[in-house]
């Protein structure tokens, strides 16, 4: 019976083993990097649905709105990168801690709408860079000839900025108060630009 026994586990052995290494490829396989970024890949969460808010329609020409987004970056402090009828790229730096720096740069396309031209879409998306400084110390030696083979080390630090993150800012709020800017500049403009009525009746 003891030897029945031992040649039944005996012979039982390579199954187990040959299971076990199963079970171990599959969990690699269900636990592995490539799993884990199937699972957070960003592209999943795009949904390409038509409530996004990173667009918005103006009662307005291409160039009428597309000022309007010039002017609107202007009066907070943006630089304009590029500007041209349809277009507009701009960029504003902050620094919210002392090592860390934030540029905002925006992208405005302006699209006709109809065949009247006096509609216009404004697409707007923009990105946000953060930066850290980075410190690296640089030493140099000073030879003093007449003292031989002495030498006084110098030594200084050298600061950069290095990116350590860059988003797209998400739909929301950030995007309706610019869009609300806009239109309340296109409003202006428009008041600015209609015909003074004569009052006189001559």
């Amino acid at each position: 019976m003891t030897m029945i026994r031992r040649l039944t586990s005996d012979s039982l052995r390579p199954w187990a083993m040959a299971a076990l290494a199963a079970a171990l490829l599959a969990g690699c396989g269900a636990f592995g990097p490539g799993s884990a970024a199937r699972k957070n890949s960003v592209y999943q969460n795009e949904r390409f649905a038509a409530d996004e808010t990173f667009s918005r329609l103006f009662d307005a020409s291409v160039n009428d709105t597309c000022e309007a987004a010039r002017r609107a970056l202007l009066s907070q402090g943006y630089v304009i990168n590029t500007a041209t009828p349809d277009s507009i790229a701009g960029t504003k730096r902050f620094q919210p801690e002392g090592e860390v720096h934030v540029e905002i740069s925006f992208t405005i396309v302006c699209v006709p709408e109809g065949g009247s031209g006096k509609l216009a879409t404004a697409y707007v998306s923009a990105l946000q860079d953060r930066y850290n400084v980075k410190r690296s110390a640089n030493s140099t030696s000073l030879g003093v000839s007449a003292i031989g083979s002495i030498s006084v080390p110098l030594s200084s630090t050298s600061e950069s900025l290095v990116k350590v993150a860059s988003e797209t800012i998400p739909a929301g709020q950030f995007y309706d108060r610019f869009f609300a800017l806009m239109q309340r500049l296109l409003k202006d403009q428009g008041a600015a630009e209609s015909p003074v009525e004569d009052k006189t009746g001559g």
